[in-house]
Order: structure tokens, then C-alpha cells, then sequence
């Protein structure tokens, strides 16, 4: 290996890096406020990917039929909760946030339509139309058991990312799609010419991350969520509606899932079905941080995006084991670490 190939072959990793780290920050988003371990995380990008590409192409996407069934399906369970409960006077109200409000990007996709659509135009359609899918999804699927344990979550959700992706596969057929480069041309930065996509990748990647940071620091809506993840219970007893935190995680998510199916969009074609593998790296990510640690979990994406990209070069048909394998180690030190820290609080008791 030449310096200059090591170069290059950070470069890859610091851009697929970047991704990661806004999945693994959505997942561990997810976790911290609703205990859901959304393995399905993925499948959202990549309809955010496919749907742009479809742009691309100047054909309506899928999406817009998976919200409006999404949507149908929210409201019954939202209204059936409702009657069950006497409060009649209220569906009028849930069809309203049900149905009409994730209805609006549908309607501005078929009005606007798919014909000669400029790259911004495409991107915020794009994102309109894969942000209602988080809280869509929390309301039918997690929302009704969000009292059940961790394990019967989890399995809830691995049936969730194979509706998904048949739906997918459905409604965008079994072709992969890949997006035109953003942008082209590279820089020269210490001698080293950088692509312009490249730059564009990890500073997009950049510039959310420190949005969330500022949301869950300084507004009511991020302390509210934070009091969520730290103290479910106690944010409860002081008024913190719970469910609304649950559904406000999820449409957090999907915007940043929105925007990570955006920035991959360009550099790897997306089947229906490649969410599972894109969701599992963030996945391994968001393990470093032990599911509660943002700072660890950002770590953890981009030494899975060193190791992709470098076990890519030397063994290209083994580089998603060697990344899968990686978790192996991950969680090892994770179990250590956890015992180690309980048995000095052990100790000073």
C-alpha cells in the first residue's frame, strides 16, 4: 500500500463515516427516548435514496403511497383507541394529525410533480416525504406496545424492516437506484486533491450533528426529550407528555435518516433491500456508545467506516463480514467496561 493510496482510502472512510454517524445518531435517538432498538433504521434511508433517485428519473416514488398507507393506518388505530376510550370528540382532531398533516407532502409531490424538477426542489420533497414515516411508523407499530421489554421491541422491529422491505420492493421494483454526483471536482488540501463531494458529505454531516446538539441543549422540545431518555418515569410525574416525546424521537430520526439516504445517494446504488445493510453499520456505531452516549456513538460510525473502506482494499468480497465481525470486539469491551465501572460502584457502597 502506497501513502497515497491510504490517502484515498480515508478519504472513503471519513465520507461513508460521516453517514454512519448521523444513522448511529438516529438510532441511538430512538433508543434513549422510546427503548425501541430500530433495526429498520436503515430501511428508512433508504427510501430517502430511492426516492430522490426516482426524482431523478422524473417518476412519482413509492413513497408517497407508503405515507398515504401509513397515514389510513394511524388514523384507525388513533380512532379506535379513541372510541375505546369514550372520547369521541377527539377523532375529528386525530384525523386532522393522522391523515391531513402527513397528507400535505403527498399533495405538494402530485402537484408540484415528478417532470424537470431542480436538485433542491427534489431534495426538501424528498424530505418532506420521509419525515411523516417516523411518526407513522411509531403510532401503528410502537406506540400501542411501548410499555413491552427491550427484546419484545426489538423483534417487533425486525418484523417491521421485512414489511418494509417487501413494500419497497413493491412500490420501487428490484432495480437499484444511484443519484447523480451534487457536485463535482476535487480540492487540493495539503497537496492531496479532496473531492468536492467528499467535503460536501462530512460537512452536511457536520452541520446536523450540531443542529441536534444545539436542539437538545438549549431548546424546551430537546430538554424535554433528554428528560425522557434519562428518566422516563420522573419526566412523566412533571407533565413531559411520553408519547409525544416518542413520536417527536421518530420524526427526528426520519429527518436525519431523510438526510443520510440524500448524502449516500451518490456514491452506492440502493436496492429495496439494502437498508438492512447500511442500517446494521450505523447500527454497530451506535453499540460503541452503548446506545446512550452520542459523542461514543459518533466515534464508533466513523472506526466503522475505517474499517469498511480498508478491509474493502484488501479483501472487497469479505469487507461487510470484517465489518459485521467488528462488533464482535465492540461489544466485548462494552460488557468489560459495564463491569468494571458496577464493581467500583460496588466497592464505594
Amino acid at each position: 500500500m502506497t501513502f497515497e493510496i491510504f490517502v484515498l482510502l480515508v478519504q472513503d472512510a471519513i465520507g461513508t463515516g460521516a453517514i454512519y454517524v448521523l444513522m448511529a445518531l438516529g438510532i441511538v435517538l430512538i433508543f434513549n427516548v422510546t427503548r425501541v432498538i430500530f433495526v429498520s433504521y436503515g430501511d428508512l434511508v433508504a427510501y430517502s435514496a430511492l426516492t430522490l433517485g426516482s426524482f431523478e428519473l422524473q417518476r412519482m416514488p413509492g413513497t408517497v403511497w407508503l405515507v398515504l398507507t401509513l397515514a389510513g393506518l394511524a388514523f384507525l388505530v388513533e380512532a379506535g383507541s379513541l372510541i375505546q376510550q369514550k372520547r369521541l370528540s377527539l377523532v375529528p382532531k386525530a384525523f386532522l394529525t393522522w391523515v391531513i398533516v402527513p397528507s400535505i407532502p403527498v399533495g405538494a409531490a402530485f402537484l408540484i410533480g415528478a417532470q424537470n424538477l431542480s436538485l433542491p426542489v427534489a431534495m426538501l420533497l424528498t424530505i418532506a416525504l420521509v419525515l411523516p414515516l417516523g411518526p407513522l411508523l411509531y403510532r401503528v407499530v410502537f406506540q400501542p406496545i411501548a410499555t413491552a421489554p427491550v427484546l419484545v421491541l426489538l423483534m417487533v422491529a425486525v418484523a417491521l424492516h421485512f414489511a418494509i422491505t417487501g413494500l419497497a420492493l413493491l412500490y420501487f421494483g428490484p432495480e437499484g437506484l444511484r443519484t447523480q454526483a451534487f457536485v463535482s471536482g476535487d480540492v487540493t488540501i495539503g497537496g492531496f486533491p479532496v473531492p468536492q463531494q467528499l467535503i460536501l458529505i462530512v460537512g452536511a454531516a457536520a452541520i446536523f450533528s450540531a443542529i441536534l446538539f444545539v436542539f437538545f441543549r438549549f431548546t424546551v422540545a430537546g430538554k424535554a426529550l433528554r428528560a425522557v431518555a434519562i428518566n422516563r418515569e420522573g419526566a412523566r410525574l412533571v407533565g413531559i407528555w411520553t408519547t409525544r416525546a416518542g413520536a417527536m424521537s421518530f420524526l427526528l430520526a426520519a429527518g436525519i435518516a431523510a438526510i443520510a439516504g440524500i448524502l449516500i445517494s451518490p456514491t452506492t446504488t440502493i436496492y429495496y433491500d439494502t437498508g438492512l445493510i447500511v442500517g446494521l453499520k450505523g447500527f454497530i456505531g451506535s453499540v460503541v456508545g452503548g446506545f446512550v452516549s452520542y459523542p461514543l456513538a459518533a466515534v464508533g460510525a466513523i472506526l466503522i467506516g475505517l474499517v469498511e473502506s480498508f478491509g474493502s482494499f484488501y479483501y472487497s468480497a469479505f469487507k461487510d463480514a470484517i465489518v459485521f465481525a467488528a462488533i464482535i470486539p465492540i461489544v466485548l469491551w462494552r460488557w468489560l467496561y459495564v463491569s468494571s465501572h458496577d464493581d467500583e460502584e460496588h466497592e464505594e457502597e
